[in-house]
């Protein structure tokens, strides 16, 4: 079978017979070192026109969205503090020196503000730009899985959704004039630096350790947002056995974003918002919310066939085609959709 007949949820399925069982399951692998710390590594690749467009994507933000994506995942696993990054960088031999200083610049910034350093890489000659980072970090008080969740548990996101999208659209002039007009000066700018220059969400895995309540055990669990919030959510409920079911009103928006037609579409599978996406026991979730007013609850998990979504009230199942980009399967694609299914 070709890979556009198995789609990349089948090929990674596939794929992953051959590590130890579980080891696929989350966002990155977990390590325990020697001194009793667990090292989080993750590998992400970034392909000019399936990821960036020098259109949208200007070197230096590249370089800082390239090192974000990655750091998103270890956030998303728990960590509390960086490593570092390997980089590996192909490009034609017509590439100019200075798209690839900016690009580095961009990478060297982020680490400068979320920490760890450029520990080393590969350059090699091809016929497309692409980038293959390898982001690593430690764990803080606990690891957050995706396989964790419990019904009953709430869902819990960091932050609002659709705005990556949207700056998406503004960069490439896909939104018409009627709905810009719509769109006050101030979300249009926090929109396109959204997606130029996301930020991944350690303060959410500091308050997580912040917030706990006494004597509860640690058992998060969670994702990032990268590939889309409804993907986000499904993967949790799949991953942990569990149905989810979602409070329509609750959906995580900006109010002067929901004045767009497509804002509910985007801010559900539009991607590359990179919060976190959290199933917690209630008392914890609360605590959370309280402590970070942008987190919002979603709705909670439930018992039913594994991640399958459901509106709240109405029971009405969610369409799963409409998740998220997913590699090899999709016909087209907006430059800088979300890196993987």
């Amino acid at each position: 079978m070709r890979l556009q007949e198995l789609g990349e949820w089948e090929l990674l399925q596939r794929l992953s017979a051959f590590a130890p069982a579980g080891q696929w399951d989350d966002d990155a692998a977990l390590l325990t070192e020697q001194s009793g710390k667990t090292l989080v590594v993750n590998t992400d690749l970034l392909v000019e026109g399936v990821h960036f467009s020098e259109t949208t994507v200007p070197p230096q933000e590249l370089g800082w969205r390239a090192a974000a994506a990655n750091l998103s995942d270890l956030a998303a696993m728990g960590c509390s503090s960086v490593v570092g990054l390997t980089v590996g960088l192909v490009a034609p031999g017509e590439t100019s020196w200075s798209w690839v200083e900016g690009v580095y610049q961009g990478l060297s910034e982020a680490l400068g503000h979320f920490g760890g350093c450029l520990l080393g890489g590969d350059c090699s000659s091809g016929a497309q730009r692409l980038l293959a980072i390898t982001a690593l970090g430690h764990v803080g008080d606990g690891p957050i899985r995706r396989g964790d969740g419990r019904p009953g548990d709430w869902l819990v996101c960091s932050g609002p959704h659709g705005l990556s999208r949207l700056g998406l659209a503004l960069l490439l002039g896909e939104v018409n004039p009627q709905e810009r007009e719509l769109l006050p000066p101030a979300l249009q700018t926090e929109a396109m630096r959204a997606h130029q220059r996301p930020q991944p969400r350690f303060d959410v895995v500091r308050q997580l350790s912040a917030t706990r309540p006494d004597h509860a055990a640690w058992r998060v669990a969670g994702t990032d947002s990268s590939d889309g919030l409804q993907l986000a959510i499904a993967n949790i409920a799949r991953t942990s056995g569990c149905a989810a079911t979602i409070e329509r009103q609750a959906l995580p928006m900006a109010p002067d974003f929901t004045r767009l037609a497509s804002a509910e579409r985007w801010c559900l599978s539009g991607g590359e918002d990179f919060e976190l996406v959290l199933a917690l026991e209630p008392s914890w979730a609360e605590a959370l919310c309280r402590a970070m007013p942008d987190c919002t609850r979603l709705g909670w998990l439930v018992e039913g066939a594994a991640g399958t979504l459901s509106w709240a009230g109405s029971g009405t199942t969610l369409d799963s085609d409409e998740a998220g980009y997913c590699h090899f399967q999709s016909k087209s694609r907006p430059e800088g959709r979300p890196d993987d299914c």
